[in-house]
């Protein structure tokens, strides 16, 4: 947030400004809502909702409908119709797609304006889309890229227009940071890894493999700080076992080719691979099927990315987990702290994300509509259309 909202206004009424908030909630004539939902619209505490409720009720502002819920008497507060700046990371990666389809869902939920471009992962089309946006006078720029060398401009030009950023996974100055809590999603996969040679291979390893993704930067290396500090935890006999860090840029590709090129040299019979995502994990897990080495090898993945998924579905494959970050989600939160943030409420300088680890034994239970999307990609849209409403009505029952 703009340093200059968090200055005290000395004539400002909290109590009004928060009961407006509530009242905001509201938004059709005749919406009756339960309190959990009026104190999430109007990201007010249960109970401060509670209270303010309970007076606006005796006002006659408020009436209360049964037991659980509650109907504006007023006219909705017509509010203002903002206009977002979504500058996507890319469409290659199934993860990116999901972010975006996420949050263009969240925006036409709110009735706000979504502007949408994409930087294809190329820093120079990234300061072009800032320009463009800009240009367009958004009133906030949700930001997905991944150089880190390019945040600072990104930023810059942002900032000097006077828009607030949300940056999301990687960091830029200024701005809200949105994602991952990189070393505690390292450190879950790294315990399970740990967990899965204490069961399979005795407690033995010869080699920890990292793959890292170099020009993000610091922020999301942590995931394999954490996924090498997690195996340790469980097997504390490996600290003096080889560790290789091998850049694999977060491709499928790249990873592929740098996982075979170190297999030609490297005769390490047990080997542990932590990947800084699922498309690096799939890629070093090719590698080591194609040497024919895969019983050699236990692959763990970050993004429960949907390929990641797919893999986790076949019988006996060496990827034995990812931790899930749910970027199908990612839209409400975003846009959830947009609304604060343009709203002038206080907003955490990082939101995190809810991890959750995915294995071959869970991964039906975390996402049991993988199987109809796939048959509706097929060709049988019947089966699209009640896994999506399956998938929403599952959702807002966690």
């Amino acid at each position: 947030m703009n340093s200059d909202s968090r200055v005290r206004d000395p004539y400002l009424v909290k109590s009004v400004v928060h009961s407006s908030r509530l009242l905001s909630a509201f938004r059709a004539s005749g919406e009756a809502l339960p309190l959990r939902e009026i104190a999430s619209r109007s990201g007010l505490p249960k109970s401060m909702a509670f209270r303010l409720l309970y007076t606006l009720e005796k006002c006659g502002m408020v009436e209360k409908i049964g037991e659980n819920l509650y109907q504006s008497c007023l006219r909705p507060f017509k509010q203002r119709l903002y206009r977002l700046g979504y500058a996507a990371q890319g469409t290659d990666y199934l993860f990116s797609q999901e972010v975006s389809n996420s949050i263009k869902r969240a925006a036409a939920a709110e009735g706000i304006e979504l502007i949408s471009v994409d930087n294809q992962y190329n820093p120079k089309i990234a300061q072009r889309n800032a320009d463009l946006l800009i240009r367009e006078k958004v009133d906030l720029v949700i930001e997905f890229q991944t150089d880190e060398n390019v945040a600072p401009i990104v930023a810059a030009k942002y900032r000097a227009a006077n828009i607030p950023l949300i940056a999301i996974e990687i960091p830029h100055p200024g701005a809200t940071y949105y994602g991952a809590n990189n070393y505690e999603a390292g450190l879950i996969g790294g315990r399970y890894l740990g967990r899965w040679v204490k069961r399979r291979w005795q407690s033995e390893a010869d080699e920890i493999i990292l793959m890292e993704l170099t020009r993000a930067g610091n922020l999301p290396r942590m995931r394999l700080t954490g996924t090498l500090v997690g195996i340790k935890e469980i097997l504390p006999n490996l600290n003096d076992c080889r560790v290789t860090y091998l850049d694999g840029d977060g491709c499928f590709g790249d990873s592929f080719e740098a996982v075979r090129k170190h297999l030609r040299t490297s005769c390490s019979r047990r080997v542990l691979v932590g990947a800084i995502n699922d498309p690096s994990a799939l890629g070093a897990l090719r590698a080591f099927q194609e040497a024919g080495r895969s019983e050699s090898c236990a692959v763990m993945g970050q993004n429960a990315s949907p390929e990641g998924r797919a893999e986790l579905r076949e019988p006996n494959t060496r990827f034995v987990g990812s931790v899930a970050y749910f970027p199908e989600r990612y839209g409400e939160g975003l846009i959830r702290v947009s609304l604060e943030i343009l709203n002038r409420r206080p907003v955490p300088p990082a939101v995190f994300v809810k991890h959750q680890l995915i294995t071959p034994e869970t991964v039906d239970h975390f996402y049991p509509n993988d199987r109809l999307l796939n048959m509706a990609a097929a060709g049988n849209p019947s089966a699209l259309a009640w896994s999506v409403q399956t998938l929403f009505s599952s959702r807002r029952t966690e």
